[in-house]
């Protein structure tokens, strides 16, 4: 299978401070699939690092004020367009990221406070079909076909 992974989980320095880790539940899942690495904020224009930034409501604003909410749709358009093309039916992307985040992001008052909600992108690969995970929700027994259950 083809699964969409942020490339911030596989170590690639993209997060808006510059850091990434491998993370060892996406590592495993390299042995069973091919995993599409994306940074939708990289693909949206956004540089690295990055002022950080969460969503408040329908708009994404960094800690400074600027509304970067188009910068997030551009690279959410862009990694859905290559889930079409490689066929991913899935993602497993960087929890309480306002662009990745899915189920719970944190609620744009900067004080590490989380809320139920999706960033732009995961939302977008939600609204087009695709299974969209955390990596906290992925068993590393089991891969990707199922989600860790509290």
């Amino acid at each position: 299978m083809n699964i969409l992974v942020s490339a911030c989980l596989l170590g690639t320095p993209c997060r808006y401070n510059g850091k990434g880790v491998l993370a060892p539940e996406v590592r495993a899942l390299m042995e069973e699939h091919h995993l599409i690495p994306v940074c939708p904020e990289i693909l949206g224009g956004l540089a690295t690092p990055r002022t950080p930034a969460e969503r408040k409501g329908d708009r994404v604003v960094t800690k400074d004020g600027a509304d970067v909410t188009k910068a997030y749709e551009r690279g959410a358009k862009e990694v859905l367009r290559l889930a079409r093309l490689f066929g991913c039916q899935a993602a497993v992307l960087k929890e309480r990221s306002p662009s990745c985040g899915a189920g719970t992001i944190y609620d744009g008052t900067f004080t590490g406070t989380l809320t139920e909600g999706n960033g732009v992108c995961a939302q977008m690969l939600l609204d087009a079909g695709i299974r969209v995970l955390g990596e906290g929700m992925v068993s590393i027994s089991r891969g990707l076909a199922e989600e860790k259950v509290t």
